[in-house]
């Protein structure tokens, strides 16, 4: 079992950015994917992007080059950074890790509000 906790939310203005972290602890090798999502009050959640441990980084449409996942091995971190916030982009965002290929997420964090005002 992987633990998954984010963080770096908080409230931003409007066209700023910010970064989030999800570290993983625990049977980090168990997983082979981390991926991010957000969830807004009354939309369905949303999978922002998947980062294959020692692959690729596939994004949703949506994401327009404003969010880029990075990854600290070292650290087993994964980070998302969102440039030019929209109101829109308030949500609570999780990370997630998972296996196979597509990912089945099978462990979630508890996820990190970024509420983003005009």
């Amino acid at each position: 079992q992987v633990q998954l906790l984010e963080s770096g939310g908080g409230s931003v203005q409007a066209g700023g950015s910010q970064r989030l972290s999800c570290r993983a602890s625990g049977d980090t090798f168990s997983s082979d994917c981390l991926a991010w999502f957000r969830q807004a009050p009354g939309k369905v959640r949303e999978r922002i992007g998947t980062a294959y441990i020692g692959g690729r980084t596939y994004y949703a449409d949506f994401v327009k080059g404003r969010f880029t996942i990075s990854q600290d091995n070292a650290k087993n971190t994964v980070y998302l950074e969102i440039n030019s916030l929209k109101p829109e982009d308030t949500a609570m965002y999780y990370c997630a890790a998972g296996v196979g290929r597509p990912c089945t997420y099978n462990n979630w964090g508890q996820g990190t509000q970024v509420t983003v005002s005009s």
